[in-house]
């Protein structure tokens, strides 16, 4: 297994601070704390009610800008909250890159979270996801690495397979034989779709065993929903993986199953890439049994 990718600048309250002063200065002086450090941006809360969320590397800076440009669109048709920004950092000398003031949701991670009642939670993100999924327009942002047709991910899997270490039940031969049944059906046949591009357990808060929010859209394209589907093995047993599958009506048996090769893809990156990070390894530890196991269409 690998690392995260490294920062490529040091952020520190000090410097959220003087960001504060310097664009924001109403807010400069509320409580801060350190929220998360993730592969690519790190993010403190600020009072009780907002966020600040700054790239960690430049690869990062077009997920904010997207999420800047994209999210206030959206935001009025989906039916779960999300964090449109409230505030757009601009590059300063200080710190060049642009960032965020979101706000803030109540909840826990749904990596580390149980759901009250996984049907109705089944039906709400279906719901959801059926909301998002609609026609993008041609100026959508751009992702080279979400929501093209699956059969893209052969060479990432078979790449990630060599540095993952499988238990005895799973081998490299049932994984690779696995993913090509998944993606052994028709591609995506329709328009290009709004797709959040990287909906999984810990970009997802659940409060009071509900879902409170979806966040971190800094992935957001447009392209096949398949993507978009692959978070349904990551939250939930068979029976609410059903209902979630009901409450989609675009997904039929090709979507489903390029679905779940997706999730499969999601499984090994996750393994391949948690040395340093026990949720997203535990993520990936829980991902991948389901999707070796669930039924194909």
């Amino acid at each position: 297994m690998s690392n995260m990718p490294a920062a490529e600048w040091e952020i520190d309250e000090t410097l959220v601070r003087e960001l504060l002063a310097a664009q924001v200065p109403e807010l400069a002086d509320r409580p801060l704390a350190m929220l998360a450090n993730g592969w690519d941006n790190v993010m403190y809360r600020l009072g009780a009610d907002l966020t600040v969320r700054l790239p960690r590397r430049k690869l990062a800076v077009p997920l904010i800008e997207h999420e800047q440009r994209c999210l206030e669109l959206l935001a009025p048709q989906l039916p779960i909250p999300v964090p449109v920004p409230v505030h757009h950092g601009v590059p300063s000398e200080r710190f060049p890159m642009p960032w965020s003031i979101c706000p803030w949701f109540p909840g826990v991670l749904a990596a580390d979270a149980l759901f009250a009642d996984p049907i109705r939670e089944a039906r709400r993100l279906g719901a959801f996801l059926t909301a998002l999924h609609v026609a993008a327009p041609d100026d959508a942002p751009r992702n080279e690495w979400r929501g093209q047709d699956a059969r893209v991910l052969a060479p990432r899997v078979a790449g990630n397979l060599v540095h993952i270490d499988l238990d005895g039940s799973t081998t490299v031969e049932l994984v690779t034989s696995r993913f090509a049944a998944l993606v052994d059906v028709d591609p995506h046949a329709g328009p290009p779709v709004w797709l959040h591009g990287d909906l999984h357990a810990a970009n997802m808060l659940v409060d009071d065993g509900a879902i409170s929010a979806v966040i971190d859209f800094g992935d957001i394209t447009s392209g096949d929903p398949a993507v978009d589907l692959a978070i349904g093995w990551m939250l939930f047993e068979a029976e609410a993986l059903e209902e979630f599958r009901r409450a989609l009506p675009h997904a039929d048996g090709a979507t489903w199953s390029r679905g779940a090769a997706w999730a499969l893809h999601f499984a090994l990156m996750y393994l391949a890439n948690s040395a340093d990070n026990p949720r997203l390894n535990a993520m990936g530890r829980r991902l991948l049994p389901s999707v070796m196991s669930g039924e194909l269409a």
